[in-house]
Parts: C-alpha cells; sequence; structure tokens
C-alpha cells in the first residue's frame, strides 16, 4: 500500500493566517465530516484554537450513520464543547448555528455588557478540512455566494472576513490538512470521503479499505448494489473487488472497478455511513 501524503504551500500559509488572526475572533466553528468525525478533526486547529470556545459543526449528516451520528454529538458535548449536526442549506440552519454560539459565549458576552460596553457580533473562525462542505455553509449563513462552492478539495486559497447578521460575523479560511497522517487508516477515510485530491492516492488502496468496511458494517448494502451472494462475501478483498469489478461490466479493469466503488460510496449508493465509531458507551443502538 502506498502512503497518502498532502501538505502544499497553502496550507503552510494557512495554518500561519490562522494563527495570526485566532486572537481576533470569540469563537471556533471547525467543520467536520459526519462521516468522519474524528478523522476530520485537524489536529494543528486543537492546537491554533487552544482555549477558544468551541463548535463543532458535523456536515453532510445526509450521507452519515444516523445513529452513529447522534453518539458523536453527545460525545462530543459530553467534552465540553459545543456539537450540532446540519444540513448546511436548511433555512434554520444559520439561526441554529447563531443561537449554539451566542449560548456558548453567554459569559463573556454578560461580562461585556457588564462593563459597558457596546453590544456587538460575535466573531468566528470558520475551519476544516478540505471538500468538508464549509463554503456551501457560509454562503447559506450569509445568504450570498461569498465563499466558492466546489466538490473537489482545496476550493477557498484565501482568508476573508463574512457578515452573517447583526450577531455574527464569520473569518473564512482555506482548508487544512495537518503536514503528517498519524496512520494511514486516518489517511484513507479521508481519501474515501474525498478530502484528499485523487491523484495523491492509489484508488484500489481506498476501494479495498471500503470494501473491508462495508463487509463489516453493510453487508446487506455491498450485496444488494452489486447483485452479491452469500459466498462472494466470504472472498478475500481483492477477489472481492475483482469479482464486483466483473459484475458491473468493467471486466477485469480493477482500476475503474475501484473508482465506482468509491464513487458509490460517496454518492450514497451503499446508504449513508459513519466509518469512525463512536467512543465505546455512546452509542445506544448497534449497526
Amino acid at each position: 500500500m502506498s502512503n497518502i501524503q498532502w501538505f502544499p504551500g497553502h496550507m503552510a500559509k494557512a495554518i500561519r493566517q490562522m494563527e495570526e488572526n485566532i486572537h481576533l475572533v470569540d469563537i471556533v466553528f471547525e467543520l467536520v465530516d459526519a462521516r468522519i468525525p474524528g478523522a476530520s478533526r485537524n489536529p494543528e486547529i486543537a492546537r491554533i484554537a487552544k482555549d477558544k470556545p468551541h463548535l463543532i459543526i458535523l456536515t453532510k449528516q445526509d450521507l452519515a450513520d444516523p445513529q452513529q451520528t447522534a453518539a458523536w454529538i453527545r460525545y462530543y458535548r459530553s467534552q465540553g464543547k459545543g456539537a450540532i449536526a446540519i444540513d448546511s442549506r436548511a433555512n434554520v440552519t444559520p439561526k441554529q448555528i447563531t443561537k449554539l454560539a451566542l449560548n456558548l459565549l453567554a459569559d463573556k458576552l454578560a461580562a461585556e455588557q457588564a462593563k459597558g460596553l457596546k453590544e456587538r457580533p460575535v466573531r468566528a473562525m470558520t475551519v476544516g478540512v478540505p471538500n468538508v462542505g464549509k463554503s456551501t455553509l457560509l454562503n447559506h449563513l450569509v445568504n450570498r455566494k461569498a465563499a466558492q462552492v466546489g466538490n473537489t478539495p482545496g476550493v477557498t486559497k484565501g482568508q476573508q472576513w463574512l457578515r452573517s447578521s447583526k450577531q455574527l460575523e464569520l473569518l473564512d479560511t482555506p482548508g487544512i490538512l495537518w503536514p503528517k497522517f498519524k496512520d494511514q487508516e486516518t489517511a484513507l477515510k479521508l481519501a474515501l470521503t474525498g478530502a484528499i485530491k485523487e491523484k495523491l492516492y492509489a484508488k484500489d488502496d481506498v476501494a479495498l479499505y471500503a470494501l473491508g468496511f462495508f463487509r463489516q458494517y453493510h453487508a446487506d448494502a455491498l450485496q444488494d448494489r452489486y447483485h452479491l451472494s452469500t459466498a462472494d462475501l466470504a472472498l478475500s478483498d481483492v477477489d472481492l473487488l475483482l469479482k464486483i469489478t466483473s459484475k458491473i461490466g468493467m471486466r477485469d479493469d480493477y482500476e475503474r472497478g475501484s473508482e465506482r466503488l468509491i464513487q458509490d460510496a460517496r454518492r450514497k449508493k451503499l446508504g449513508g455511513f459513519t466509518l469512525d465509531r463512536a467512543p465505546q458507551g455512546e452509542v445506544t443502538a448497534s449497526d
């Protein structure tokens, strides 16, 4: 298996800018992919944010396992962080996020008011890995196409202030990965969900990882999508990938078969899924 690494110059620059600007904000909005609520949390963000109040926003919840999403929200809240799962385009989302931010900052804002300071909007820094849906959410929060939107990682290149409402101002930042992945499973999860550019990973490695996951947690979805038998599921991951490649009419072109499997997973053709299991004790029902 080839190692996946990606840390181009613009990401190093983005981290420096975050370090320079963190003192300007009251709170950090950290967007994470609901399919990988742990793996899509960048440790560099935790380092930079330090003791700033934190709101973890789980995006793409429609693509994730709802039971796992609920368990992850409970977990993060048990750790003293604000957490919410959202539909980035829903009309209620701006109000939900603003209300949560104001609640998390209630003591600070009350102290400012007690000192006689003028009421002001909350300032939030929005951060997250590439392709987590940050630009889509920001455009909805400010009700205009202020941030670029794309379905490939690395669309946002600079930092900019955006006005959401009288109560909220947002500092947009580019999506950033960290200099070195702590393990290749994290890299595979990020690749499968679209946070890493395709030219930087071997598709068959990612497809084989996906097969292992779906075989364990969503075998029925795998069987239904590719018309597999119970005997097929007993094959090794490599042989199963070749079987699927053949069944979808690509003969032995496992590279194309791998790409199809990855795209099927991303497009919910295999159902909603969450690659990161919530910490033990937080899930009330099993898959």
